[in-house]
């Protein structure tokens, strides 16, 4: 089985600081790109976080304060990676929730205008898990009939994603081969922002999905509440939500002005 492909695809994964969206940073990234043709292109970086990696976290992916001390940071690479991915769809092992987030979130901070306005990703986890319900060690064995000997390395996992969803393609007739059907089936819920704070409800308005607004229509909250803006923008809350929060502002403004 190949994927059927109109435009690239880029399966990555990261290792990072922790699990953090909005705080933690990039200690490595692998990038494995398919073109429509067939032809794969890979490439995988170490990343000095400009912070230090907990211990707890070394445990898991073995990466360490001194192995990245000497690397290039997030923002050096920021330009090589984007050139790659910003004609590419986004494939990914639980990147929904996590990857895809942190990686706007360091794109953001590299002064990289990254939006997933034209991009569509396919959570290959979310694929796992409505069908199976396993890890992506227990995916790659069950799929694939290989052990995931490398496990947390970045390049390994990348690989082992793109493995598993071509022999979920081969498993699964009713899984059509069609990213953006891919995507569809693999989307948790009908985010605005990676993050999951603003969603979209029936009608396909944004709604709020978190704290004491939630359910509540944006628009709505802004205007009766002006002070949560800003209360939104100077919190904790990642860079790409706060994106999103200020284009849902101006377009009502653009609306009211038209």
């Amino acid at each position: 089985m190949e994927l059927k492909l109109i435009r690239p695809i880029c399966f990555f994964d990261l290792e990072t600081t922790g699990v953090n969206v909005a705080k933690d940073r990039i200690v490595e990234i692998a990038i494995l790109k398919i073109f429509p043709n067939g032809n794969k292109e890979s490439k995988t970086w170490l990343v000095n976080p400009e912070m230090v990696i907990p211990d707890e976290v070394i445990a898991v992916h073995g990466i360490t304060n001194e192995k990245v001390a000497n690397e290039p940071t997030f923002k050096q690479l920021s330009k090589e990676i984007y050139q790659i991915i910003k004609d590419a769809d986004l494939g990914g092992f639980n990147s929904d929730r996590f990857d895809i987030p942190l990686l706007a979130e360091e794109l953001l901070r590299a002064d990289i205008d990254f939006d997933m306005k034209n991009t569509v990703s396919v959570d290959v986890q979310t694929i796992f898990h409505k069908m199976e319900k396993r890890t992506l060690g227990a995916a790659y064995k069950f799929y694939c009939d290989k052990e995931l000997t490398d496990a947390h390395s970045a390049a390994a996992d990348a690989n082992a994603t793109y493995e598993v969803l071509l022999s979920q393609l081969d498993r699964y007739p009713d899984l059509e081969n069609n990213i953006k059907k891919l995507s569809e089936f693999s989307r948790r819920k009908q985010s605005v922002d990676f993050a999951g704070f603003i969603a979209m409800d029936e009608d396909g308005v944004e709604v709020f999905s978190f704290g004491k607004h939630k359910g509540r229509k944006v628009h709505d909250v802004l205007e009766k509440e002006p002070g949560y803006f800003g209360w939104m923008l100077n919190a904790d809350f990642p860079l790409y939500t706060k994106k999103i929060l200020t284009q849902i502002k101006l377009s009502k403004l653009n609306n009211k002005l038209s």
